[in-house]
């Protein structure tokens, strides 16, 4: 195993435990993680809520195997764009900036799903094992297509939420 084998493992299972992890918080209440879309402009939250939990689940699994692993950075790229435009890049860069969080975290997911998807997953891979080689700038292009399948979702099923009354304000002017 060389130096770059081991680094592609590397991050190729810290960015599969992350999917993981996501999904399993969302599959674990799904009716709360619905009332969140909602919240959120998301409409048929529900569904939206399933497809959330069991596509993060999937990312996860083909990161972990090295399987199509373009494809799962695919897929996490286009998560984290739907997370950037629906909900994190109003508050600025910083993660800590406001209750919304700002859009490093999931800027920093996409670019090292990018550079997975580029370098490979490695030696140690379900597509090292079967010959596939998505790769190189192949791999790079097919994980930016994560981006037009986030538009995609965004253009479906995402709409601005209205501005919420602040009741901190509305209860010191009563």
């Amino acid at each position: 195993m060389t130096a770059l084998d081991a680094a592609a493992l590397a991050l190729r299972l810290w960015l599969a435990l992350v999917m993981l992890r996501h999904g399993w918080h969302h599959a674990r209440s799904l009716d709360g993680t619905a009332n969140w879309f909602a919240s959120k402009g998301f409409r048929h939250a529900p569904i939206q809520a399933r497809m959330s939990a069991t596509g993060e689940l999937a990312i996860g699994a083909a990161l972990l195997a090295g399987l199509l692993t373009s494809f799962a950075a695919a897929g996490l790229i286009a998560t984290m764009t739907v997370a950037f435009w629906s909900i994190h890049r109003s508050a600025g860069f910083f993660v800590f900036a406001r209750p919304d969080e700002g859009y490093e975290y999931v800027a920093t997911l996409s670019m090292a799903a990018l550079v997975l998807a580029v370098i490979g997953p490695g030696s140690v891979s379900a597509d090292a094992t079967i010959g596939v080689s998505l790769d190189g700038w192949t791999g790079g292009a097919i994980a930016l297509a994560g981006v037009a399948a986030a538009a995609g979702q965004l253009a479906l099923t995402w709409r601005r939420p209205a501005p919420q009354p602040d009741t901190d304000k509305t209860e010191m002017n009563s």
